[in-house]
């Protein structure tokens, strides 16, 4: 078992209160669970109302599988138009290799 988790620092535009922040990335968090198989949620910079920090993660028999939908989750972000990624990363924890 593969768990994948991954990390967008984003920021988001014409945003001058926390409760504009709230609605857009409610919208786009809907948006990426109802179109990839993920969790996703803000797991960081949440009182900053032009920048937010969101988590993901992903469980897969293969690192590979996890890898695409990632990259297919960022290429979403990134065409969304509602924000810009600034950076984002992935780590990959692997269980029960030897359990064959």
């Amino acid at each position: 078992m593969v768990v994948g988790v991954m990390r967008i620092d984003i920021r988001l535009f014409e945003v001058h209160s926390l409760k504009q922040k709230r609605s857009q990335l409610s919208r786009l968090l809907s948006r990426l669970r109802s179109k990839f198989p993920v969790s996703v949620a803000e797991v960081g910079l949440q009182n900053i109302h032009q920048r937010s920090l969101i988590g993901g993660c992903l469980c897969s028999a293969s690192e590979a599988l996890i890898q695409s939908v990632f990259s297919q989750v960022e290429a979403d972000i990134e065409a969304s138009g509602l924000v810009e990624m600034i950076a984002s990363d992935f780590e990959y924890l692997h269980y029960g290799e030897n359990l064959q």
